[in-house]
């Protein structure tokens, strides 16, 4: 990671979607594996709450938007991958800063 980069962007990209943050510091191959299973996630645990968004007679926007159909696994899992990124990017920033210290 290089020490003259601001660490806040990170964590921001990472609230995005999970590895983003990782890759802004560097950890690729980590960063990779975190994109891939937040993308996993939603799409395989989301994908119920986008099934009838498909349907010929609904609009793709107007069904996907209707969050009454959206159940609380779909949401939790994605959430709680972002989550444990998060704390890890924020672990990783640690690890750095006290080995530069």
């Amino acid at each position: 990671m290089s020490r003259n980069r601001p660490v806040w962007p990170a964590y921001l990209l990472t609230l995005l979607a999970a590895g983003l943050g990782h890759w802004y510091l560097g950890a690729f191959r980590r960063g990779t594996l975190w994109f891939l299973t937040y993308l996993l996630a939603l799409v395989f645990l989301s994908a119920r709450s986008l099934s009838g968004a498909f349907d010929p007679g609904n609009p793709f926007v107007v069904s996907a938007l209707q969050f009454d159909s959206v159940a609380y696994v779909d949401v939790a899992v994605p959430l709680a991958i972002v989550l444990v990124c998060l704390t890890d990017v924020y672990a990783r920033t640690l690890t750095v800063a006290d080995d530069g210290a």
